[in-house]
């Protein structure tokens, strides 16, 4: 019994406690109801009298002015509990978001980190598993769009060094004819580049730096990389085509037969880069920037080349014919044997046969671009500048 009794105290503590939260809640009910009754009964009389101010009225006329007093009162009090009801779910409401919200973010945050362990496992198809889950992370979570571009641009830099330094990566020295597409050679590595060649569309930061990375024979045609910094990268026979390549720095690239057809290379900075045998058919070249650049037996054909810098350019055998020249730099640019036919527009008062430039007629129009399957690559004859 004695030990019994702590328990008894506390049931009879918690009994008191209910009967007094009883009594409170008696009491309340009791002041609301002598306050509705006080509002809906005593008060419209109160103000009928008011309002009459001692006249004397018809019995059943002040009992019809008391009833719309009522009535009044009533709507009035069901507005407000329409109003009451109507902020009381608004906030359930908000905190439903908010809960949403925050177990959305949980359930992100979640796959953000399990993708991410991805990219560090032995097996290729895991690592492809976390680039697509990092991929559908970015485009449904705004906030990681910019942590899921840095993980791929550092996931590109640190797989793919150049010059590279694997064993099982081709040298550098390799021509590029024996050199595998990126999708062959290293998939994951592919997905990366068109992730991050996707996501950049949307980006909010300024520069992705892919600098030093070995790209011989990647796919991105199609991609958005605008203001990426591609410094000192191998590029050699990359597909290129109609991709957005707007503001980026190529000083010092490899491009050699890299596909550029329809690229956009809007104020692009190409200084000392290597476009030996680069096809940039139809290519915007508007402002960009070709000091040093190395462009011999490059295919320039009917390219907007409207302000930009070929100073001390290597343009020796390459085809400028149908290019718009008319407000490029031109100055110590090296054109002997490059190919111009009656629609290439050069700046006012250049000397076509000073600069050696071989006029020819126009070649016809340039067959569409066939897209390579898979493993199957293009093989490119030895270029005539190559030492």
């Amino acid at each position: 019994m004695e030990m019994g009794e702590p328990n008894y105290g506390r049931r009879s503590w918690l009994e008191r406690l209910a009967l007094r939260r009883g009594i409170v809640a008696l009491l309340a009910g009791a002041v609301g109801l002598a306050v509705l009754g006080t509002v809906f009964v005593v008060l419209p009389g109160v103000v009928v009298d008011h309002d009459l101010a001692g006249a004397a009225v018809a019995p059943q006329d002040r009992l019809k002015a008391v009833n719309d007093v009522r009535t009044t009162l009533l709507q009035g009090v069901g507005g407000l509990v329409v109003l009451f009801g109507a902020y009381a779910t608004w906030r359930q409401v908000r905190v439903s978001q908010d809960g949403l919200r925050a177990t959305q973010e949980g359930y992100v945050t979640d796959r953000f980190s399990r993708a991410v362990d991805q990219l560090g496992s032995d097996k290729l198809e895991t690592r492809i598993g976390g680039l697509h889950a990092l991929w559908r992370v970015a485009e449904q979570s705004a906030r990681d769009r910019e942590a899921v571009i840095s993980i791929q641009a550092a996931y590109l830099r640190t797989h793919l060094p150049w010059p590279p330094t694997g064993a099982e990566t081709p040298a550098a020295d390799v021509h590029i004819n024996d050199v595998a597409p990126l999708e062959a050679r290293v998939a994951d590595a592919q997905v990366a580049l068109t992730g991050l060649g996707v996501l950049c569309q949307r980006r909010e930061q300024s520069w992705v730096n892919l600098s030093a990375t070995d790209l011989r024979r990647a796919d991105c045609d199609g991609l958005w990389l605008p203001e990426v910094n591609l410094d000192r990268s191998c590029m050699e026979a990359a597909g290129l085509y109609h991709a957005n390549l707007t503001q980026a720095s190529l000083v010092s690239v490899n491009l050699r037969h890299a596909d550029l057809k329809t690229a956009i290379l809007h104020r692009t900075r190409c200084a000392l880069a290597d476009l030996r045998g680069a096809r940039l058919v139809e290519t915007d070249l508007r402002e960009a920037d070709f000091t040093e650049a190395d462009l011999r037996e490059a295919n320039l054909r009917k390219a907007d080349a409207g302000g930009a810098v070929f100073h001390a350019a290597d343009l020796r055998l390459a085809d400028l014919r149908g290019t718009d020249l008319r407000t490029a730099d031109l100055a110590q640019a090296r054109l002997t044997g490059a190919l111009a036919s009656e629609r290439t527009r050069w700046p006012v008062g250049f000397d076509l046969s000073a600069a050696g430039v071989v006029v020819t007629e126009e070649p016809g129009p340039e067959p569409p671009p066939l897209l390579q399957p898979p493993g199957i690559t293009t093989q490119h004859p030895p270029l005539l500048s190559m030492p």
